[in-house]
């Protein structure tokens, strides 16, 4: 079994765990995570490429001086 194979059983077993498992809906839950395991190797990675510049710190600006509480 490959990879994708493993990962279209593994979305099938969750949608059918999500429907309250009902029998007879393997074709279709099978296709559903057919679906959304092509989806999920076509989305772009979630962590950009590291840039090779580093970036500057953002410059704060300064904090006016608090007023005491008062009792």
């Amino acid at each position: 079994m490959s990879n994708d194979d493993k990962h279209i059983r593994e979305f099938a077993y969750q949608i059918w765990e999500s429907e309250g498992r009902p029998q007879g809906q393997e074709a279709r839950h099978w296709e559903m995570a057919h679906k959304l395991a092509q989806a999920q190797a076509l989305a772009p990675s979630k962590t950009p490429p590291k840039s090779k510049a580093a970036k500057p710190a953002a410059e704060k600006k300064p904090r006016a001086p608090r007023k005491p509480a008062s009792s």
